[in-house]
């Protein structure tokens, strides 16, 4: 049985001519169901993210990555949350190799920290480790950007 939120994502996308078999399942809420609908409109292959291990926040953070014509397959996976869906999107989206820190035991900060340091080609291996706090990354990070600087 569908809600009235449901059924309303349901019409919209029956109405845009949509495959709407694709969301119309009482699993996906309505947030889940515009997601789905959203990706849909959009031309984008659903199939990644249409899937109720998937939140919405989730869910948009993938759509956002195949918008961008991202290969999101490394981080469209109910492992990760939202926010570091996030911080591997933003690292793809700079062409950096994002694999490095594309690990659940990272958080959405020490992702960042690895990030940056990858965008000035810095070894991050040094510091791209999961007992690391962030902080810690960051000081790190800004030792050997500073023994960069000095060479």
């Amino acid at each position: 049985m569908f809600n009235s939120g449901q059924l309303k994502e349901i019409e919209l996308g029956i109405q845009e001519g949509l495959d709407v078999t694709i969301y119309a399942k009482p699993e996906f809420d309505r947030g889940l169901m515009w997601e789905i609908r959203m990706g849909l409109v959009g031309g984008l292959d659903t199939t990644i993210y249409a899937k109720p291990e998937f939140d919405s926040e989730q869910m948009c953070e993938i759509r956002w990555g195949l918008e961008k014509g991202l290969d999101v397959t490394i981080y469209a996976k109910p492992e990760f949350d939202s926010e570091q869906m996030y911080g591997i999107r933003l690292g793809l989206g700079t062409g950096i190799d994002a694999s490095i820190y594309a690990k659940p035991e990272f958080d959405l900060e020490q992702m960042r920290e690895i990030r940056w340091g990858l965008e000035k080609g810095l070894d991050v291996t040094i510091y791209a480790k999961p007992d690391f706090k962030w902080e810690q990354m960051n000081r790190i990070r800004e030792r050997l950007l500073e023994e960069k600087d000095d060479v």
